[in-house]
């Protein structure tokens, strides 16, 4: 017998009779938190701003001068916004050129950038996390990573209480991008309670 196979002898015995069985993996996750939808999209504002994320409120009337101001506020002079991003977030920029990723950037262009502005496709209340498909108004997760600065719109409805929750809204074969605590993010919540 060699040496090799004393080493495998021993761990086999150690294992003992079961070995090599199919580990049963619990599913009883906690779906949702059973909570009012008010009281989830607090618990997402909470998490966010614990991960030093800054985050704010607004109306959907509200919203283009939310994305104005705080792109003005980082003194954004130029930004990238994924196609498929609603026209009226943009409308109320003034003094910054919005580059469409389409075709994609190249990137020299995505280093200049100052700024992105996208939507997302869910966010988790539970954690704080905000996921990116690159659906429609969302890009290439290269566009999500490549500037300082990166301000991500999610509506209310959006908000998942649970990973378990989130991760049924959303199609496992798209990229997804997970983004939470990541430096340079800024999250503008839209709540239809505020119109």
């Amino acid at each position: 017998m060699s040496g090799r196979d004393r080493v495998l002898a021993r761990v086999r015995a150690a294992l003992g009779p079961d070995r090599g069985g199919a580990a049963g993996v619990p599913r009883d996750y906690r779906r949702g938190l059973g909570a009012e939808r008010a009281d989830v999209v607090a618990l997402f504002t909470e998490r966010v701003a614990d991960l030093r994320v800054p985050v704010r409120h607004v109306g959907a009337d509200e919203l283009g001068t939310a994305v104005a101001a705080a792109l003005w506020g980082r003194e954004a002079k130029r930004i990238a916004v994924p196609a498929g991003l609603p026209y009226g977030w943009l409308a109320d920029l003034d003094g910054v050129r919005a580059l469409a990723d389409v075709p994609p950037l190249d990137d020299a262009a995505l280093a200049a950038l100052d700024a992105v502005v996208t939507g997302c496709a869910a966010a988790v209340a539970e954690t704080g996390a905000v996921v990116l498909d690159g659906g429609r108004g969302q890009g290439r997760r290269a566009l999500a990573r490549a500037p300082a600065h990166h301000l991500c719109v999610v509506h209310a409805d959006q908000i998942a209480g649970t990973v378990p929750e989130a991760l049924a809204r959303l199609d496992p074969r798209r990229p997804l991008t997970w983004l939470g605590g990541t430096p340079g993010l800024e999250v503008l919540v839209v709540d239809q309670r505020l119109c």
